[in-house]
């Protein structure tokens, strides 16, 4: 990497961003960060806001956005979302791996189905958007991956996330394998490992909960017990996106950020 100045390493202009499950939460989040950098992006995305999303985008930041309604879990889906992406851009730089589903469910009330939907999503979904995305970066000399892990593919948060757990260790374990295999071909795969987000799909989860931990006389029950005390925001998950897609991380590889607020440390 060349000695380029702060304002030129963060630089992203003309480069083409693909976020999946970036119609909200910590996706919109990178959307926006990797928007302001000066990206043209495309919102993926199984939710159709995601046009709304776009414009906004567009309007904003003075770069092209679109919105490619997108079901991560089908071939067919992720192999037209390429192809849809080369079509409008000509080339793909930077994938972002951010659709996932986190149902809480005890393992043993747990069906086959709700197992096997969540594994679609958030293993097999990584799996086709890597598989597809290094196919087209590797025609055009290199690119960047990076996938939404969890602190979860560390250690386990809490009880009755067996299924997403499993899906994400696994996230975390292919990312290795995958960069391993993909350095030759000047492919970067790194993995960011998010604590507790503020993000609608967490504040549902929680009915409102994860606020009372940022008060002092929280119980310890609450879903926030972390040394930082309170909840992340999507954006502070979009900054170490945005490091890992410029060449600020130029030497990283098949490694993984963690950003939890301390959480691991109890």
């Amino acid at each position: 990497m060349s000695n380029k100045k702060i304002n030129e390493l963060f630089n992203l202009a003309g480069q083409t961003v693909i976020i999946t499950g970036g119609s909200m939460g910590i996706g919109y989040g990178i959307v926006k960060r990797l928007a302001e950098a000066g990206a043209n992006i495309v919102i993926a995305d199984i939710d159709e806001i995601g046009k709304t999303k776009a414009q906004t985008i567009s309007q904003e930041h003075d770069v092209k956005a679109i919105f490619i309604k997108t079901d991560v879990s089908s071939e067919e889906s992720v192999k037209n979302l390429i192809a849809q992406a080369e079509k409008q851009f000509g080339k793909i730089d930077i994938f972002v791996n951010n659709a996932g589903i986190f149902p809480m469910s005890p393992t043993l009330e747990t069906s086959l189905e709700l197992w096997e939907k969540v594994q679609a999503i958030n293993l097999r979904g990584v799996f086709l958007c890597c598989r597809e995305a290094a196919k087209s970066m590797i025609k055009n000399g290199g690119g960047n991956i990076i996938n939404i892990a969890s602190v979860d593919a560390l250690n386990p948060s809490m009880a009755e996330l067996a299924a997403y757990d499993a899906s994400k260790h696994g996230v975390w374990g292919f990312t290795k394998s995958f960069a391993l295999e993909m350095a030759k071909e000047k492919i970067r795969i790194n993995a960011i490992a998010p604590g507790g987000i503020r993000t609608e799909g967490v504040e549902k989860m929680t009915s409102g909960q994860t606020k009372v931990a940022e008060h002092p006389g929280a119980p310890k029950e609450a879903p926030l017990d972390v040394p930082m005390k309170r909840m992340g925001e999507p954006n502070e998950i979009a900054t170490v996106a945005l490091f890992l897609a410029s060449d600020a991380s130029s030497y990283m590889t098949g490694s993984i950020v963690v950003a939890d607020g301390g959480m691991l440390l109890g």
